[in-house]
């Protein structure tokens, strides 16, 4: 017997998902207070801290990590004090798995939103001040103060200025805003006023893959 079409089942629609991406020491309670915000919101949270990554056993975790960012419909990002773990030790200066991420979120043009601590906003501006205004410049520094009180690790720095597009001409920037907060309140309101309006983002996830096969920038 066929179901009348008034009886027929449909296909529940699929959450967007959203990959939260940050260092975790220092910062689980931030982390947990994003994930229950995202997921009353009605968000697929995808997010190391909470275990609920997509996860390939045939790959290995900087594969996994990128191919979330890859797979991910929304990119949130939370730039700490902590620079990461994960770094490649036959690499001298290997970057963390975390500085992959982001990079790979704005190679891709992911839709992103980024947060970062007011520690690195204040230590990049103090550095600045005293003439360290660039990678190559704060190198000079190192090994003496590769780690800080303030900072674990210099590269800190250098994954925020690729955050904010520091190397590209200021007229030519775009999707180069970096929302700095001191507190997890902070935080939280950002991410709230962000993705509170759970439709909005639908549409616009699906405007944006319409555009895509177009051949269109998203």
């Amino acid at each position: 017997m066929i179901a009348s079409p008034s009886k027929t089942k449909r296909a529940p629609a699929r959450r967007p998902t959203v990959l939260v991406s940050s260092t975790v020491y220092g910062y689980e309670e931030l982390l947990e207070r994003i994930y229950t915000r995202l997921t009353e919101f009605g968000y697929d949270v995808w997010m190391s801290h909470k275990g609920t990554m997509p996860v390939s056993s045939n790959v290995s975790n900087f594969e996994n990590c990128l191919r979330a960012v890859e797979k991910c419909d929304l990119f949130l990002g939370v730039i700490t004090p902590n620079y990461g773990s994960g770094q490649d030790k036959k690499v001298k200066h290997g970057i963390s798995i975390f500085h992959q991420e982001i990079r790979r979120a704005i190679s891709l043009n992911k839709l992103r939103w980024l947060l970062v601590h007011d520690h690195v906003v204040l230590a990049r501006t103090l550095l600045r001040g005293l003439g360290y205004k660039s990678k190559n410049e704060r190198a000079k520094l190192a090994p003496q103060f590769e780690k800080t009180p303030v900072l674990e690790d210099l590269r800190v720095l250098d994954l925020y200025e690729e955050a904010i597009k520091h190397d590209t001409p200021l007229s030519e920037r775009r999707g180069n805003w970096v929302q700095p907060f001191r507190t997890n309140d902070d935080a939280n309101v950002f991410v709230i006023s962000q993705f509170h309006r759970y439709q909005e983002a639908e549409a616009f996830i699906n405007e944006n893959f319409a555009n895509a096969a177009k051949g269109g920038n998203p």
